[in-house]
């Protein structure tokens, strides 16, 4: 099973336990960019935007990745596109690949102008997650500022936004070591792009958010409680 499988996998199928998410570590010399090809990104992206274009519910739920089609419904991917403002054209504008998943910048035409829109693929070209750049909801404003405070060394600000028995497994320092080793195996930190609701509304609620580094942008998981606390998190996965 693919790394970003395995998270979504782990956050919406099974109870996680607090702390980092259980993925086994290697070494930072051994990670790899994502399999999909820019064109292979860029095709799956433009079919995708020609479902959202149409509204065709069915369509997009045929194109999400495995785990999150698993606990969606046709009906709920339905409604969300019904509620969105209509849009009457799109193109992609930037294909970001990461270590396990891929960004996808994009613009549409609505009554409104053009927007912006934000996709991410797995390493099958399957839909993680997406939606209007810049738009959030209190669980995505949530993981910003949790993800800012780390790109900001504000690590005992980050740590008091944890669940109250996740904070017993983090200290400060922790953090730090964390998120330093992160961003110089990926070349630096560049800044926060956005963040994504992959699942929400239940006990485990899982958000994406984008991140661009000097070599990549990746995607970290931050996981809420139903009480909008950050019970997990993906912080260097790989490189710990």
């Amino acid at each position: 099973m693919k790394l970003s499988a395995a998270l979504l996998a782990l956050s919406l199928a099974a109870p996680v336990s607090l702390g980092v998410l259980p993925v086994t570590p290697v070494a930072a010399e051994e990670v790899e960019a994502t399999s999909l090809t820019l064109t292979q990104a860029t095709a799956a992206s433009e079919l995708l935007l020609e479902a959202l274009q149409s509204k065709d519910g069915a369509a997009i739920h045929g194109k999400l990745a495995e785990s999150i089609r698993g606990v969606v419904s046709v009906d709920a991917v339905q409604k969300r596109l019904d509620q969105n403002t209509a849009i009457t054209g799109a193109r992609v504008v930037n294909v970001a690949p990461g270590y396990s998943d891929t960004t996808v910048d994009a613009v549409v035409s609505t009554a409104n102008g053009e927007e912006p829109l934000i996709l991410i693929l797995d390493e099958e070209g399957k839909l993680m997650a997406w939606k209007w750049a810049g738009r959030a909801i209190p669980i995505e404003t949530s993981a910003l500022e949790f993800t800012q405070d780390l790109a900001e060394g504000r690590w005992v600000k980050a740590r008091s936004r944890l669940q109250i028995d996740f904070q017993k497994e983090l200290a400060p320092g922790d953090l730090q070591r964390k998120w330093t080793k992160l961003a110089k195996v990926s070349g630096g930190f560049v800044k926060v792009k956005d963040a994504l609701v992959a699942s929400q509304g239940g006990e485990q609620q899982l958000v994406l958010v984008s991140v661009e580094f000097g070599n990549a942008t990746t995607n970290l998981f931050v996981i809420f409680d139903e009480n909008g606390w950050i019970i997990n998190a993906d912080i260097s996965r790989d490189f710990v």
